[in-house]
């Protein structure tokens, strides 16, 4: 009897076991962003900010704690059509000078798998540093780098046809916050395929630093947008944004939400595809 006892007990428990196994919990089937699949790239031929290091691991929680997978490389072999395959975003964490870096090869691979597969890319900071000579890529971003402020708060305004982007809903149209603000040599606004979803007003903090103003550093005015997408006719999406330069102007649930938002965004169209191949 003891012995019918403990193999009745035993199997009763292996078909707990096996039923919890087989059933997700609550919080796996709410993960938002759940299957994306994220590849950082970190290299840089330019300046090299320090915080680099610290925002690929930001990264990478960041995709933990919300479902998907983020890996990091500074190889340029990596870069390659069979890993690139793997991947629905390319995130650029301050990757300046990238021509510089990353062989002609690499280069017509990334603009490949990004039209082709209509995949995304999204740029942090100084993602759009010295990026002329990969005129694919200066076109996609739509600007380069002039100059850049010190850290400093500024007053930030949400575009008026951007207020139902995912990572600005909800939010109040002006705000204030502290980031370094980059100066590009001109403003996308206006510029088939882009949308300005936020700008920072210049007469709120000193738009170029002391190393810039013996530099030709130039402010950009009235019109300075710090966020926007670029959605090109051949497909893909793009989405850049200027904060990044350090873990500082990550810091804020607001910035941590709007860069999540981004990376959802970017690699929506990629996802999409993937789930009608399944």
């Amino acid at each position: 009897m003891k012995n019918f006892a403990r193999t009745l007990a035993l199997l009763l428990l292996a078909c707990g076991l096996k039923t919890f196994a087989h059933e997700p919990s609550v919080a796996q089937a709410a993960v938002p962003g759940k299957g994306l699949r994220v590849l950082v790239y970190s290299n840089t031929a330019f300046y090299r900010h320090p915080d680099i290091p610290g925002i690929n691991r930001w990264l990478v929680l960041l995709g933990h704690e919300n479902g998907f997978e983020v890996d990091v490389t500074e190889h340029f072999k990596d870069m390659t059509p069979p890993v690139l395959a793997k991947y629905d975003v390319l995130l650029l964490n301050n990757a300046n000078e990238l021509d510089k870096v990353l062989p002609e090869e690499q280069r017509k691979a990334v603009e490949d798998w990004f039209t082709k597969g209509k995949k995304g890319i999204v740029g942090l900071h100084a993602a759009l540093v010295h990026q002329t000579n990969w005129p694919w890529l200066n076109q996609l971003g739509g600007c380069d780098f002039n100059s850049d402020s010190d850290f400093m708060k500024a007053k930030v305004t949400i575009d008026p046809a951007a207020k139902d982007f995912p990572g600005l809903k909800g939010e109040p149209s002006e705000f204030t916050i502290e980031a370094d603000w980059t100066n590009h040599d001109r403003s996308v606004t206006g510029l088939p395929g882009f949308k300005v979803l936020m700008r920072v007003d210049e007469s709120t903090y000193t738009p170029v630093r002391e190393y810039f103003k013996t530099r030709n550093g130039k402010p950009m005015g009235a019109d300075h947008p710090i966020a926007w997408t670029h959605e090109p006719a051949t497909g893909g999406r793009f989405f850049y944004t200027e904060f990044g330069h350090d873990l500082r102007s990550l810091s804020t649930p607001f910035v941590r939400k709007f860069i999540l938002e981004g990376i959802k965004w970017s690699g929506e169209s990629a996802m999409v595809a993937k789930e009608k191949k399944q």
